[in-house]
């Protein structure tokens, strides 16, 4: 463990994940970014993968490689098969292997039912559900080849499914977001049935409210921000980082009897607080 003197409150600086290497996707910004940096942080060389935005991409790649591990910048379409094949090839390649994929890269297309056309209720799942299955399938097929390697993981690989308490609230004017995100949760539970046996651990974090460019209008001002507390028992908005820590979290040893389960991150926002006064 590695001291902590002087540290900012609540970062990791213990090196959990020393020696791992992992796959962020979606990584250019927000969630995805605050995660990669701090697998970095905790010890992991990342890859970090974009879609559009290299050079954002290239600075996180900076900020991670500052704690003296390894981060390239890969871009690729996470819903395009063959562009996922080939980076997780890239990756096996370059650095070996891969020990966790953090799924993170997603999107929203929002519309009222009756306007939603089609190319949007499809862009939304090719890349926030089919996106996952692939880049779960080729990090999966690394796992079963290479096997558990005792002196770098108890597991022989870890997925890390992005979700959201969108996969359990219903959320009108985002049927395909919220449908996504369902999706996602029996994937993962799935994947988890399947994949536990070779010691293979897939599990989710499910973001509530948390301060990233795709919500923006919904907390950057003072008034959008209060509002919000409605819906939030813990009464602040969720950090990127809250989320990043989760990941840490669940993608080290620590967690290793964990299988098959959300991580709800979201401020207390599932329970509903609706009904704290009676409904």
């Amino acid at each position: 463990m590695t001291s902590t003197e002087g540290a900012p409150q609540g970062v990791i600086t213990a090196p959990l994940l020393r020696g791992q290497k992992a796959l962020v996707t979606g990584a250019n910004s927000g969630i995805g970014k605050a995660t990669a940096v701090a697998l970095g942080r905790a010890g992991a060389d990342v890859v970090v993968n974009y879609v559009a935005g290299r050079e954002d991409a290239e600075k996180v790649v900076e900020e991670i490689t500052a704690f003296g591990v390894r981060a390239v910048a890969h871009e690729a379409d996470v819903s395009d098969e063959q562009q996922v094949v080939a980076m997780v090839d890239r990756m096996v390649k370059e650095f070996g292997t891969i020990d966790v994929l953090v799924a993170n890269a997603g999107l929203q297309r929002d519309a009222p039912i009756t306007e939603m056309t089609l190319a949007q209720w499809q862009k939304v799942l090719d890349v926030n559900l089919t996106g996952q299955f692939l880049c779960a399938r080729e990090a999966a097929k690394e796992f079963l080849r290479r096997g558990v390697v005792p002196e770098v993981s108890r597991a022989a690989g870890k997925i890390i499914c992005m979700s959201s308490v969108h996969q359990i609230i219903p959320w009108s004017g985002h049927v395909n977001y919220a449908a996504s995100k369902g999706g996602v949760q029996m994937m993962m539970a799935t994947l988890a049935q399947e994949l536990a046996p070779k010691r293979i651990r897939v599990n989710a974090v499910a973001p509530g409210a948390i301060k990233t460019p795709i919500n923006r209008s919904a907390w950057e001002t003072p008034e959008a921000e209060q509002d919000l507390m409605r819906l939030i028992p813990y009464k602040r908005v969720g950090d990127p980082e809250d989320i990043a820590h989760a990941v840490v979290g669940l993608a080290s040893d620590l967690m290793d009897y964990v299988v098959g389960t959300t991580l709800y991150v979201d401020g207390g926002m599932t329970l509903f607080p609706g009904f704290a006064t009676g409904g």
